[in-house]
């Protein structure tokens, strides 16, 4: 039996859309604020939501224990209860059904002998990734349970990014599985990539700083952040004054503002250095859409910041670092491997 087949690498595509889907239901999630609406952990009985008025009432009772109601939604009707329920348990039912569509077939492949002891070992690390992401949902959402209304900052970025990386890494294996046969390599631009691939990813850390900060809310301005100041005051005011970097809203919202012209002058630079090498179709055409991509991305970051973060243009925000991202992974393999 042939290892390696088109079944294999179907599943693994099967788990990017998901972890895709995954990543959309959680910015939903927590642009409504709905991440801390589940206040217990049950890793089997909490696929089922409550379904009946008792159920309902017990459930809004644990809420009410809990800093968010107490500071933030003490108004809130049982109904509102439930619309922000809704988007935690679907964001923990598509983390569940992940693991499953992982672990199954794994073990199916794995008994029929499908799979090639190279694959079998990315396969695990894919498999460990996606647990690590697991612990670190339940490990954000326990930050929130103290005395904060909000989940930590660093922990929701840690979350995020976990995420974008198994994503990553998932479509790299079926890249390998697609795309089976090595070519001499341009080790230097190879490497350029790996620069870009890196500021994306601190980027995305950023990201998912601003959102656990609501930075976004703040200096809703462009191209400056306000008072015609490229930098405004209060992004350095925090001491000692590392703490402006990680944790003041003003320092973290600027710091990503100045990363995105760094990451669209690092893939600006990629395309610009490709017009005089000699590429393959899908090398030109993987360019190509990292240069579309980043400027629609950047785009979406101004509107973003200009409208103080709406939930549709946060929604889309996010889905556009997940689209840069892929074409970043699948043009770093197309110049890889």
């Amino acid at each position: 039996m042939k290892k390696d087949n088109k079944k294999v690498i179907y599943w693994l595509l099967t788990g990017c859309v998901l972890i895709f889907i995954m990543v959309v239901v959680g910015g939903i999630t927590r642009l409504t604020d709905s991440g801390l609406s589940m206040s217990d952990y049950k890793l089997i009985t909490g696929t089922i939501p409550p379904l009946n008025d008792a159920e309902w009432q017990e459930a809004f009772a644990l809420y009410q224990q809990y800093p968010e109601f107490q500071k933030l939604h003490s108004h809130f009707t049982i109904e509102d209860f439930k619309s922000i329920y809704f988007w935690e348990w679907l964001h923990r039912v598509i983390g569940r059904t992940i693991g499953l569509v992982f672990i199954i077939p794994f073990l199916y492949f794995l008994i029929r002998k499908q799979l090639t002891r190279k694959t079998i070992k990315k396969c695990i690390v894919l498999l460990g990734l996606g647990a690590f992401q697991g612990f670190l949902g339940w490990y954000m959402v326990k930050s929130g349970l103290v005395d904060r209304p909000d989940v930590s900052h660093f922990r929701l970025a840690a979350h995020l990014t976990t995420a974008f990386l198994t994503f990553a890494a998932t479509l790299w294996v079926a890249l390998d599985l697609i795309y089976p046969n090595k070519k001499v390599i341009d080790k230097k631009f190879r490497n350029l990539i790996i620069v870009s691939f890196i500021l994306l990813i601190i980027q995305i850390i950023y990201g998912g700083f601003v959102a656990g900060l609501k930075a976004g809310l703040l200096h809703n301005h462009w191209p400056f952040m306000n008072e015609g100041k490229f930098m405004h005051h209060t992004v350095y005011i925090l001491e000692p004054y590392y703490k402006n970097l990680i944790e003041n809203p003003s320092g973290i919202q600027f710091i990503h503002r100045t990363l995105a012209y760094l990451v669209v002058a690092s893939i600006f630079i990629l395309w610009f250095k490709t017009r005089e090498m000699t590429l393959t179709n899908l090398q030109q055409k993987s360019i190509n859409a990292l240069l579309i991509l980043v400027g629609f991305q950047f785009l979406l970051g101004v509107l973003t910041i200009i409208y103080a973060v709406p939930l549709w243009l946060g929604v889309a925000h996010q889905v556009g670092a997940f689209f840069l991202l892929s074409a970043m992974t699948f043009t770093l393999h197309r110049f890889s491997k």
